[in-house]
């Protein structure tokens, strides 16, 4: 009977050698995977770029002021006013005769003018005629209205004084009561005016028209 026992083959140290050298590798690789080294950056390089600057402007030269140089004139005083000298004319003596046929024309005296003007004379215009309203006449016997019975019972008596307004036609038109001693007697009389009075109406130059006039009563009681 023949017992195996394990006997390391010849290739071991070959293993070895190659364990040795992957060892390096990694090691290697570590080396090469270590930190990394980022790239230094370089600031860019500065651009100068040149500004003009305006440069001062000099101070202007004064103007010389330029002198005339030329000769003043002397002024000359105006002589006085010499009359010309009268020179002497042969014949001045005899009368100059004229060469023209013709005589002068006679000139006829200027006519009378006559007495000045005064123009047209326009008269002002006259003022109108202007007549106020009247009591007819022929009504005059109906102006005073009739007394009534409460008044007479009341022993009234006074005046009254109305302003009636006379139409065309001499009618009344309007009445105005400004004074009275009743109210009775105010209501009376304004019936009978309307009805009853009548006027010779107010005229502008001979044509009718419309006027107030104010006319009085008397009203008393007799036995």
């Amino acid at each position: 009977m023949h017992t195996t026992r394990y006997q390391p083959s010849a290739s071991r140290p070959a293993s070895a050698g190659a364990s040795l050298l992957i060892l390096a590798a990694v090691g290697f690789g570590a080396t090469l995977v270590g930190p990394t080294l980022m790239p230094i950056l370089k600031d860019p390089p500065i651009q100068v770029i040149p500004i003009k600057v305006d440069q001062p402007k000099p101070d202007p030269k004064p103007i010389e002021k330029i002198r005339d140089k030329r000769e003043a004139v002397p002024t000359t005083q105006p002589l006085p006013n010499q009359p010309d000298p009268v020179v002497p004319i042969a014949g001045a003596g005899n009368p100059i005769r004229s060469t023209t046929g013709f005589d002068p024309i006679p000139m006829d005296p200027p006519a009378d003018p006559g007495p000045p003007s005064t123009g047209t004379v326009v008269d002002p215009p006259k003022p109108p005629v202007m007549i106020g309203a009247t009591v007819d006449p022929r009504y005059a016997d109906s102006l005073q209205p009739p007394y009534p019975g409460s008044e007479i019972r009341n022993q009234t008596e006074g005046k009254l004084t109305a302003r009636v307004l006379v139409g065309v036609d001499g009618r009344v038109k309007a009445i105005e009561i400004l004074r009275t001693p009743s109210k009775g007697l105010s209501e009376a009389t304004r019936r009978h005016a309307l009805s009853k009075w009548r006027f010779k109406p107010a005229t502008r130059d001979g044509v009718p028209y419309e006027d107030w006039m104010t006319m009085t009563l008397s009203f008393k009681l007799v036995d």
